[in-house]
């Protein structure tokens, strides 16, 4: 007999919702914008668990949520960057006590790890680390085939860790961090840096100034094989390889998994990410070879680990 689960990846703007079966095959999916206000969010997700269910036609077993922020061991989200005015909210016991079901609540990019691990990259490995390169970084662990949450439930946010102790301030007040350089956003700034300087015309055309020019238009001039945007590349992906060769040294990950929305790069980025990691390690030569590998599960990563998580409460 197949079980059933509800995974929900609620972002800034936009909630998505699954109904995924205990072997993850997804037999529905649904997107909807996301309403303001804490009361207003749990309110759509006690009436989503009911329509999705219909929906699909099938019972679910368990709800899982994923959602960016730091989330304490209890499902609590004590503050969320997307969404602000999440502060210190019981999303899991409100929600739990309007759906009647078992629930866990747990950080966007854990989730995505959980459904790497199970479902992608990431299967066969005790020891994952899982690194999702958008806006900011998400990173999540498996050590010993289980998620690693830490003491508090904040255990990933590795976007925050300084690489720079004398470089610029980032959004966070924090000056240096690993996520103003290896990010989506970081990406986009470097590419500004060269275009002022000259060295990324076919770039500069495509924004139409310095100003505009964003992660999206580097991954285009890719696409089109631009010498310079390949070198551009090449000295992003060496600030990649800075936080993962730091988190390799804590955590001796047999895989790590190259996700989140810069992973549309594709073979390029996983390439040079892996050619940086191979020749900083300290003493590589003599450690396994840890490989890089792309992220399978796309844009439903965080909605599949959920439902996937949840899967665990009831097992």
């Amino acid at each position: 007999m197949t079980d059933y689960f509800a995974g929900f990846d609620i972002g800034g703007t936009k909630t998505l919702a699954l109904v995924v079966s205990d072997h993850g095959e997804i037999v529905h999916e649904r997107r909807e914008l996301r309403p303001h206000g804490p009361e207003e969010t749990v309110d759509q997700l006690c009436s989503l668990v009911s329509e999705v269910q219909a929906d699909a036609g099938v019972a679910v077993s368990a709800v899982g949520i994923g959602i960016a922020g730091a989330i304490s061991r209890s499902g609590s989200v004590q503050f969320s960057p997307n969404i602000p005015e999440l502060v210190d909210f019981p999303l899991r016991d409100l929600l739990a006590g309007c759906v009647d079901l078992p629930t866990i609540v747990d950080n966007d990019a854990t989730a995505a790890t959980w459904a790497e691990h199970q479902l992608g990259a990431g299967r066969g490995v005790d020891d994952l680390l899982y690194v999702a390169l958008g806006t900011g970084i998400g990173t999540g662990f498996v050590l010993d085939g289980r998620i690693y949450r830490g003491a508090h439930g904040f255990a990933g946010e590795s976007g925050h860790i300084v690489i720079d102790r004398h470089g610029g301030t980032h959004i966070s007040g924090v000056r240096g961090p690993w996520e103003m350089y290896a990010s989506g956003s970081g990406l986009g700034a470097l590419a500004r840096e060269w275009a002022v300087a000259g060295r990324l015309p076919a770039v500069m055309a495509a924004a139409g100034s310095a100003d505009a020019i964003r992660g999206e238009h580097v991954s285009g001039a890719l696409a089109n094989d631009d010498p310079d945007a390949h070198a551009l590349l090449d000295v992003f992906a060496s600030d990649v390889a800075v936080g993962m060769t730091n988190l390799m040294y804590v955590l001796d990950p047999a895989r790590i998994v190259l996700g989140g929305g810069l992973v549309d790069i594709g073979e390029p980025l996983r390439a040079r990410v892996q050619h940086w990691v191979d020749k900083t390690t300290l003493g590589g030569a003599f450690r396994p070879h840890v490989p890089v590998v792309l992220a399978e599960m796309g844009s439903r990563s965080a909605a599949l680990g959920a439902a996937m998580l949840a899967r665990a409460l009831v097992s």
